[in-house]
């Protein structure tokens, strides 16, 4: 039986809320539940497989680390379960469910467990567990999608090449092909996008990972989330803003560059994480403001079309430093100017 007495260390900064980390966790999946139907609705019970699996994989392989270290067991803080849900609405409808489960496992055990569990890890787990899959199954994470309005898997090679074979045709007028954001990005320049296109990119009827696709619903979570407290609404507006103007000075798509990708949902789930972002507010900002350059880098000059992912795996690995460079004082109030009580 522990002690009444018990006395509890930790470095500063120190915060005091009602929420606690299961209750903080609960509201996030909140937020992710209309994402989650979203995706179901569109890609089936593919998609449904994938978000379970996902979840599984996360809290099992949680518990076992634990349980196999000796650790008290705390899966009851849904941090896994956030975890999972997040891999999974980064991932195509269409990956097999094994390579879900490897990624599942990788995100808990290595990119969590391994530093000391919840709040201790330098980089973000589910994309972590992302950039594992992307990097070790390259052909189903990134080259292969499942179109929505008929089921079927589609190759981003030959969806390239249909859509160079359209636009050459003399009688064929420029096409957007809709099967995924991630080509969309890579030709975003190729192409000429109508009000039917941004439309269906803002209510999320075209194919891409399983919860990226609505636009609206990612939005409306922003929003849910901001108003609750649970995100600092700055952050995500930072990284988004960078996007849009660096997208803007290159004389690109502004509103594609936006609702195409996971930019506003890597805005809105990922860079907000408590454990692998600054801790002062200046941090913060910067750290948002580096996601949303370096996105706009890799979308503009680098080999991936899309680059949300690694801009927040790299600066997650910058967030220490920052911490140091805007360090937050404790114990010293603001000056009082002369003549003022």
């Amino acid at each position: 039986m522990a002690s009444t007495n018990e006395i509890n260390l930790s470095s500063s900064p120190h915060s005091f809320s009602k929420l606690g980390t299961g209750n903080t966790m609960l509201m996030v999946i909140i937020a992710l539940l209309p994402l989650c139907v979203k995706g179901v609705f569109l890609y089936g019970l593919s998609a449904f497989l994938v978000i379970l699996t996902s979840i599984i994989s996360c809290v099992a392989a949680e518990a076992l680390f634990q349980l196999a270290t000796k650790q008290k067991i705390r899966t009851k803080d849904c941090s896994a379960i956030v975890t999972g849900i997040l891999l999974a609405l980064v991932c195509p409808p269409s990956v097999p469910l094994w390579q879900v489960a490897l990624g599942g496992i990788f995100a808990i055990i290595v990119a969590k467990e391994f530093f000391g569990g919840i709040g201790a890890n330098v980089f973000n787990p589910a994309l972590a567990g992302r950039a594992f899959m992307f990097v070790s199954f390259p052909t189903t994470m990134g080259a292969t999608w499942l179109n929505p309005t008929n089921g079927t898997v589609i190759s981003y090679a030959s969806a390239q090449s249909s859509a160079t074979s359209a636009a050459t045709s003399v009688a064929a007028a420029p096409v957007v092909d809709a099967v995924s954001s991630s080509t969309l990005l890579s030709r975003i320049n190729e192409a000429e996008l109508t009000t039917q296109n941004y439309l269906d990119f803002f209510l999320g009827n075209r194919a891409g990972c399983i919860g990226e696709s609505s636009i609206i619903l990612i939005l409306l979570a922003f929003i849910f989330l901001s108003v609750t407290q649970i995100i600092d609404w700055k952050i995500p507006l930072t990284m988004v803003a960078t996007v849009v103007i660096a997208t803007l000075i290159a004389g690109g798509d502004v509103l594609m560059s936006v609702m195409a990708g996971g930019l506003l949902f890597g805005a809105v789930f990922m860079i907000t994480d408590y454990a692998t972002t600054p801790v002062t507010m200046w941090g913060r900002i910067i750290f948002a403001f580096g996601c949303g350059l370096i996105t706009f880098l890799i979308r503009q000059f680098g080999g991936y079309p899309e680059g949300v992912m690694f801009s927040i795996l790299i600066m997650n690995a910058v967030a220490p430093f920052l911490n140091r460079i805007v360090p937050r004082k404790y114990g010293y109030g603001k000056q009082k100017k002369a003549g003022t009580k």
